[in-house]
Formats: C-alpha cells, sequence, structure tokens
C-alpha cells in the first residue's frame, strides 16, 4: 500500500483589490512574500469580475482593500474576492480594511434610518470572511457588528511618535475636536508624557451631514502648540474650525493629526487655507497627486498591518496592535 502524506504546512497569501495597490505592495515587501496574482475587470456595465490565476486550496488569505472613492465598488470588489476565495476552498479568509465604509453609520439617530455599519459586517460574514481587520474605527462598538474576531488595529502610537518628535513636549496640549474623542486624547496624552488635555465644544445638525457648529474651547491652551486629532478628514469643515478657535484662543500653533485622509470636496483646499502648520495622515487610502500639498506629512501603515497579519498567521499576540501602544 502506497504512503500517502498530509501536509500540514500552513501558507500565507496576501491579495490585493484594484482600491489601493500600491499600499498592498508595500505591506507584501514587509512580509517578504509575493501578492497573488489576480485578474479583476469591470463589465460594461459596471459588474465586476475577478478570478485568481493560482491555486488558494487550504491557504490562509488575508484580502486588503481601501475603501477609497467610489466606495461602494471597493467594498462590492472585496466582497466578491471573499466569496471567491470561499468557493476556492480558502482555509481562513480575513478582510483586511484599513478603512472600514460606512463606519459612521454606526447607529441611528432619527426613525427609519439604516445602521450601515452593522450591515457592511454582515455582508462580509454572509461572503464568507472568518475574520476582520481594520484601523481606527470611527467607533469601538462596530467590533461588535461582527460575528467573529475584529483585529482593531492603532495608528495612534505611530502619528503620536511622529508629532512628539517634531515638538517640545512639555508646551504641548491635545486637543478633541468633540467631546466623543477624549478618550482617544488621553490616550495620546499618555504617550507623550502626560501632557494637558482640550476638547472643543461643538453642535451638529442631524439634517446637515458634513457640518459642524464649532463652540468654545475647553481647557487651556494659551500660548501652546495644540494637536487637533480625529480619525478621518473628510470635507474637513470640523477640522479647520477648530484651528481657527484654538488660534482664537490663544493658541502658539496648531498641527492636524488624523488617520484617515478621506478628503472629499472643499477638504484639501480649507486645509491649505487654514492656520495649521502641519497636517499629519496615514496612507490608510489613497491621496491622489493633486490632494497633495506643502504642510501635508502621510505616515505609512504597512509596517502595522504586515505585523497584525504575520501575527495572525502564526497565532501570535496581536494586544500591543489593539490597546494603542506599541
Amino acid at each position: 500500500m502506497s504512503e500517502i502524506r498530509l501536509s500540514s504546512e500552513k501558507r500565507l497569501r496576501l491579495f490585493s483589490g484594484r482600491g489601493f495597490p500600491e499600499l498592498a505592495d508595500e505591506v507584501a515587501t514587509e512580509l517578504g512574500i509575493p501578492i497573488t496574482p489576480t485578474s479583476a475587470y469591470d463589465f460594461a456595465n459596471g459588474e465586476i469580475f475577478v478570478r485568481f490565476e493560482e491555486s488558494v486550496r487550504g491557504c490562509d488569505a488575508f484580502v486588503l482593500q481601501s475603501h477609497a472613492a467610489p466606495v461602494n465598488k471597493q467594498i462590492m470588489e472585496q466582497l466578491i474576492m471573499v466569496d471567491a476565495l470561499k468557493r476556492a476552498s480558502a482555509k481562513r479568509i480575513t478582510v483586511v480594511a484599513p478603512f472600514y465604509g460606512y463606519a459612521r453609520q454606526d447607529k441611528k439617530h432619527r426613525g427609519r434610518e439604516p445602521i450601515s455599519a452593522r450591515l457592511m459586517a454582515d455582508l462580509y460574514k454572509t461572503a464568507g470572511a472568518d475574520r476582520l481587520m481594520v484601523v481606527d474605527l470611527h467607533t469601538s462598538q462596530i467590533q461588535g457588528f461582527f460575528d467573529g474576531p475584529v483585529d482593531h488595529l492603532f495608528a495612534l502610537p505611530m502619528l503620536a511618535n511622529y508629532v512628539g518628535s517634531k515638538v517640545d513636549r512639555k508646551a504641548l496640549t491635545i486637543v478633541s475636536p468633540d467631546s466623543g474623542r477624549v478618550r482617544v486624547a488621553e490616550r495620546w496624552s499618555e504617550l507623550l508624557g502626560g501632557c494637558p488635555i482640550a476638547f472643543i465644544h461643538k453642535t451638529r445638525d442631524p439634517l446637515v451631514p458634513n457640518e459642524a457648529v464649532t463652540g468654545r474651547v475647553v481647557g487651556e491652551v494659551t500660548g501652546r502648540t495644540c494637536v487637533v486629532i480625529d480619525d478621518m478628514i473628510d470635507t474637513a469643515g470640523t477640522i479647520t474650525k477648530a484651528v481657527d478657535a484654538l488660534f482664537d484662543a490663544g493658541a502658539k500653533d496648531v498641527i492636524v493629526a488624523a488617520t484617515h485622509a478621506v478628503f472629499s470636496g472643499p477638504a484639501v483646499d480649507r486645509l491649505k487655507a487654514s492656520l495649521a502648520v502641519e497636517v499629519v495622515v496615514t496612507n490608510s487610502l489613497p491621496i491622489e497627486e493633486e490632494k497633495r500639498f506643502d504642510k501635508l506629512t502621510v505616515l505609512t501603515i504597512a509596517p502595522l498591518l504586515a505585523r497584525a497579519i504575520r501575527e495572525v498567521f502564526e497565532d501570535g499576540s496581536v494586544t500591543s496592535l489593539f490597546d494603542g501602544h506599541s
């Protein structure tokens, strides 16, 4: 009787959607592996076709896609990739979405509204995803929407270390653009040696999207370098109003720091015209050349994603990547 050999060796495979292949290339370089060849194209009516050019049976698959505009297209492509992997007998499928689309629709503000962030999680589960990997969710409760492990990574240490290397920490104040991000500001403070915290009291009209009314500054900012922190910059209305309010309150300098550079509509023009001395973001989303400007600094999250992917693949610990400490 001939001997049958069963291989228990795990195989790590990285797959990239078309949303931001440059980030996937960076992650692949950090991991020291190639991106699995994939054919993807759009039919004339906009439908998406995906096929993997190599066998994926039994592999540990990580599907990286940035939910950049057009967001719905990028999400659909990632869902189709997950479905294809499931049907091709991948052993485990992890959705890597550095920026999680629809994260701001995480609860009902009024009647007859959807909770689209929950729908997103359900779609990924139905497609065949076993695990989600995301960076700086808009609200942490989204982790509970997915029926399975969620690796919630933080770019905070990278952003804080960069800012801390540029300014005198004794003259630094961390500013939350609203009361809801005070806890994140506290984490910044911990990493930067316990510098003071302030926040800006603001109101938002639920009938008017992407627009807030900035109120008074709560905390001591006079003569200090202030760092306004947020998870994303969309139209930049909230951030630039916060910058103006801080200068009106006597701030010496203002730096803006955020993970996700959505940069919709007038965002770039607003940031260019603002009094902020620097805008620091990550490359969780692609930033086209025409949206880059002199005081913009882009930090790469590729090492963070690669480390998390490696730890998940090797069944290691990723706790330090979850709690915002390196």
